[in-house]
């Protein structure tokens, strides 16, 4: 069995492992459960990532002992997570060459959302916008006071060829434009806890703006932000990353007071 205790060597092999999976969100998915390390909180943060839609409906897993270095765990521990995932309903596993865990097809990140939305009290939801806009604005802020101009603006450049792309991969951008903007921070602490947030943020950015109009209206809204970091005005920057958070969380509340298919 591993040991879960790694040396600064292993630690910074597994981070570079990491750095190259699909996409940027997985990483705060992914870090290690250290002592914690039981199937229970395996599952649930691969439950997480699937209901939140960081990994996709008919999207491979990485494989058993790959989890199981990132999780810092044994890899039995793994397996019997993914066999409680089985049982769910939430992957299947295919045999031969090109076999693994698959996410099934079906798996709707948006519909969790949804069921988690009107589940969660709007006191509980005001104070995550709390949370998300505390960490966010002030990240935002201090990339504004260190970045240089032309850094923005290569985030800015990714902002504007949303649409090429289809629905999908326009929320995914919008989420790693966020990422990208703190890391411009230059705080790997701020950049990491950001990427924790917006795997549980990036469900309720999609439920608040479920169409063309709210993606486009959330896209200005970051290439507002984006401008003031170029600017390095860090009071515009953090002020427009409040505004963004609180239009977001209002939209939350109306959804639970008005919830599709309600007359």
């Amino acid at each position: 069995m591993e040991s879960l205790t790694s040396s600064p060597g292993a630690r910074t092999e597994q981070d570079r492992q990491r750095s190259r999976h699909p996409h940027r969100l997985q990483g705060a998915l992914f870090q290690p459960i250290g002592d914690e390390g039981r199937a229970e909180l395996v599952e649930r943060r691969l439950v997480d990532a699937i209901h939140r839609g960081h990994l996709r409906a008919g999207e491979r897993l990485p494989s058993e002992s790959e989890l199981a270095r990132s999780f810092g765990v044994a890899p039995v521990t793994v397996r019997e997570a993914l066999l409680t995932l089985r049982g769910q309903g939430l992957i299947v596993t295919r045999r031969g060459r090109n076999g693994g865990s698959f996410v099934v097809d079906d798996a709707d990140p948006l519909a969790f959302a949804r069921t988690a939305l009107l589940r969660t009290s709007r006191l509980a939801l005001r104070d995550m916008g709390a949370h998300y806009s505390a960490i966010t604005a002030a990240a935002v802020r201090l990339a504004a006071r260190r970045a240089d101009p032309s850094e923005a603006n290569r985030v800015l450049r990714r902002l504007e060829r949303l649409e090429d792309l289809d629905v999908d991969q326009q929320r995914r951008v919008l989420d790693d434009v966020l990422v990208e903007l703190v890391s411009l921070s230059q705080s790997a602490r701020l950049t990491r806890e950001q990427m924790k947030l917006q795997a549980e943020f990036s469900p309720y950015l999609r439920l608040a703006a479920p169409d063309d109009a709210g993606l486009q209206t959330q896209s200005a809204s970051l290439a507002g932000i984006i401008a003031a970091v170029e600017q390095n005005d860090p009071d515009a920057a953090g002020s427009r990353t409040e505004q963004l958070v609180a239009d977001v969380i209002d939209a939350l509340i109306h959804l639970q007071s008005s919830p599709p298919g309600v007359p």
